[in-house]
C-alpha cells in the first residue's frame, strides 16, 4: 500500500469530506461503442495512473494523505439515455456535487450519454488529483483505447515528496529561513484578518458558447498580426467586459493557471498532477486601445513566467500546511481583488478521426468552486473553434450580469480588436 500526504494546493483544493470540487470535461462522439469496450479503457487508464487508484485518508484530520490500493474498485460507468444537445450541460452540473468519500471507490467516474448516433463522455474528477492537462490526457487515452482495446499504456509511480522535483543546486538551508519568516507573516496576516461569515448561497451555474469558425480565426489571424497571443487577447476582453458592466466596482485583473510541466519536466505531460501556479495580469490605465492592452499584458505574462521558479513554490507551499484551514476559509469569505480566474487550455491534441466512430465536439471543463469569488472562464480551441465556458454563483455574480460580460467581451474580441 503506498501513501503520500496531500500537497498544500491539492490540500486547498479537496476542502473537506462533506464540501464536492470536482472537474468535468465533456467529448462529444458519433458512431457506435460498447459498454465493454469503455470498461476495457477505463480498467487500463486505472491501471496506469496510480491517483485513479487512491482514496483520502482522513485519520489525521490536520494532514489528509492519498492511500493508492491495488484492489481498488473499477472507475463506475453511469449510463443516461441522450434526450438534447444540452443533456451534457445539465449533468455536468449535476455530477459538480458528486462525492468521492468512499474508500473503496476511485477518484473518477465517467458518465455516457447515449444515443441512437450521438454521445458525450463525461469524465468527473476532484479538482484535487486533476488539473486542466491530466483531464485533457484521460479524455485522449479513453478515446484511444475504446477505439483500440490492444493499446498499452505505461504505468508510472506516484512520487512521495516535493522533494522528488528539486534540483541539487536548491539551497535548503536557506529556503527554510525564508519559508520560516512567509509562515510567521501568513500566521500575523490571518490574524490580522476581520471574521467574515458572508458565503455563497445562490445557484452554482455555467454559460457555455462557442465562436463560430470565422470569428474563431479572425481573432487568432489578429493576433498573429499583431505579435500578440491568444491568451493576451481573451485576458483583456474580458477585463475590459468587466469594468463596461461593472463599473468601480471591477478590479481590473484576472489569476491566469499556468501549466506546471512547462517549468518541471519530470511531472510528464501524460501524468495526473493537480498543482497550477498562477499570475496575476491587469490592465493597463494609460493604455486605452485593446490591442495596446493585450501587448503590456502578453509582455507581463512573459516577464512573470521567466521569474518564475516553480520548485521553489511546490516546496515553499509545503512549509504552509499550518495556515490551510485559514487559506480555504478566507476563499469562502473573500471576495478577492480580481475579476476572474481564466484559465486557457488552448489547442486540444486530441485526434478527430477512429474506426468505429468520429470526435464531433469537445466542450471546455467545468467546475463549480465553493470560494466567495467563484468567477472562473475556461477556454479551449478544437478544430479550429474557440470553446468557452463561464461559471460563476448566482449570488456573486448573477447570471443576467455574466451574460452581459459575455457578450461585451465577444463584441472586443470580434469588432473591436
Amino acid at each position: 500500500m503506498i501513501k503520500r500526504k496531500l500537497l498544500l494546493v491539492e490540500r486547498i483544493m479537496y476542502i473537506d469530506a462533506t464540501t464536492p470540487l470536482n472537474c468535468v470535461f465533456t467529448a462529444k462522439i458519433k458512431g457506435e461503442i460498447s459498454k465493454e469496450q469503455i470498461e476495457i479503457a477505463l480498467a487500463k487508464i486505472q491501471k496506469k495512473h496510480p491517483l485513479l487508484r487512491a482514496a483520502i485518508d482522513l485519520q489525521d484530520k490536520q494532514h489528509p494523505v492519498f492511500v493508492v490500493k491495488e484492489n481498488m474498485k473499477p472507475i463506475p460507468l453511469r449510463i443516461v439515455k441522450r434526450q438534447t444537445d444540452t443533456d451534457w450541460l445539465e449533468e455536468s452540473e449535476q455530477e459538480w456535487y458528486r462525492s468521492f468519500k468512499k474508500e473503496d471507490s476511485p477518484l473518477a467516474q465517467l458518465v455516457w450519454i447515449k444515443g441512437a448516433e450521438l454521445s458525450e463522455l463525461l469524465w468527473v474528477s476532484p479538482h484535487c488529483i486533476c488539473d486542466g492537462t491530466s483531464m485533457v490526457t484521460l479524455m485522449r487515452e479513453l478515446l484511444a483505447l475504446i477505439d483500440d482495446p490492444t493499446l498499452d499504456l505505461e504505468p508510472y509511480p506516484l512520487f512521495q515528496s516535493v522533494n522528488h522535483f528539486l534540483s541539487p543546486q536548491f539551497d535548503l538551508q536557506k529556503k527554510e529561513r525564508k519559508a520560516k519568516l512567509f509562515l510567521l507573516l501568513g500566521k500575523c496576516f490571518f490574524l490580522l484578518q476581520r471574521k467574515n461569515k458572508k458565503k455563497n448561497l445562490g445557484k452554482n451555474y455555467a454559460i457555455h458558447w462557442k465562436l463560430d469558425p470565422v470569428d474563431s480565426a479572425v481573432v487568432t489571424q489578429k493576433c498573429k498580426d499583431n505579435g500578440i497571443s491568444v491568451h493576451a487577447i481573451l485576458c483583456t476582453a474580458f477585463m475590459q467586459a468587466f469594468q463596461d458592466v461593472q463599473g468601480k466596482s471591477a478590479k481590473e485583473k484576472v489569476i491566469s493557471p499556468i501549466d506546471i510541466r512547462h517549468f518541471i519536466p519530470e511531472i510528464k505531460k501524460d501524468h495526473m498532477f493537480a498543482f497550477a501556479p498562477t499570475i496575476e495580469l491587469s490592465l493597463k490605465k494609460k493604455t486605452p486601445q485593446a490591442l495596446d492592452q493585450a501587448k503590456q499584458i502578453k509582455k507581463e505574462l512573459t516577464q512573470k513566467i521567466e521569474k518564475m521558479d516553480a520548485r521553489e513554490l511546490l516546496w515553499m507551499g509545503e512549509q504552509m500546511h499550518p495556515l490551510a484551514h485559514r487559506m480555504i476559509a478566507l476563499l469562502k469569505s473573500s471576495r478577492g481583488g480580481h475579476d476572474l480566474t481564466l484559465s486557457n487550455m488552448g489547442n486540444l491534441q486530441i485526434q478527430n478521426a477512429y474506426k468505429n466512430f468520429t470526435l464531433e465536439d469537445i466542450f471546455s471543463p467545468t467546475v463549480a468552486f465553493p470560494w466567495l469569488n467563484s468567477n472562473t472562464l475556461v477556454t479551449t480551441s478544437y478544430r479550429n473553434q474557440m470553446d468557452f465556458t463561464l461559471m460563476s454563483n448566482q449570488d456573486f455574480l448573477p447570471k443576467q450580469e455574466a451574460l452581459k460580460i459575455k457578450d461585451k467581451a465577444i463584441d472586443l474580441l470580434t469588432l473591436s480588436l
